[in-house]
């Protein structure tokens, strides 16, 4: 009988890995950044970039609910998240919408965008919706590494948003729109 308690404990742990069941917990230590890697042909490195300051496009993606992230957390759909193909995992990076001027705090704990022209983040759904563009698919952004108080960090961890930050003024927003038409986005 206690063999076959065992060897269905046994089966149920091996069939939870097969479902993805075992994830990191939700956490900022160790921070990773890893080896370079190759997605369909580019090479991609990973490197700390305090200073990293970018302008192109988001776009979201949240099919994968429930798939595990890069740095082995599991991904939620309505969480406040995003991927990054080189920032350390985790980060918190602060994304400007500027077609609107939102802005709000995210946490990187995955790896993309890996497609489309000019993209240097991709968002889950949550932070898609609460940035205002899950309609749209994609917007020009800009994306700013951060180091936020902890507790927005907290919450961000939790999925949860942390509160918007003021909206950036027209006349910024148009300069960082007249940046990008010269850099040809």
């Amino acid at each position: 009988m206690r063999m076959r308690s065992l060897a269905g404990a046994l089966c149920c742990a091996l069939l939870s890995a097969c479902a993805g069941g075992d994830y990191r917990a939700v956490r900022d230590v160790p921070v990773k950044i890893g080896p370079p890697y190759m997605v369909r042909g580019t090479t991609y490195v990973p490197a700390a970039d305090p200073g990293y300051d970018m302008l192109g496009y988001a776009s979201w993606y949240g099919s994968e609910s429930g798939n595990r992230t890069a740095n082995g957390e599991r991904f939620r759909v309505k969480g406040i998240s995003g991927a990054h193909v080189s920032l350390p995992l985790p980060s918190y990076v602060e994304v400007t919408a500027l077609d609107t001027g939102r802005t709000i705090f995210v946490r990187v704990n995955d790896r993309g965008p890996f497609s489309g022209r000019g993209r240097v983040i991709d968002l889950s759904r949550g932070a898609a919706e609460q940035l205002g563009m899950r309609s749209q698919g994609h917007v020009a952004v800009r994306v700013r590494l951060v180091d936020p108080p902890e507790k927005d960090k907290a919450k961000l961890r939790k999925g949860k948003a942390a509160p918007e930050r003021a909206r950036v003024p027209e006349r910024t927003l148009a300069k960082l729109r007249g940046q990008m038409r010269a850099a040809g986005l």
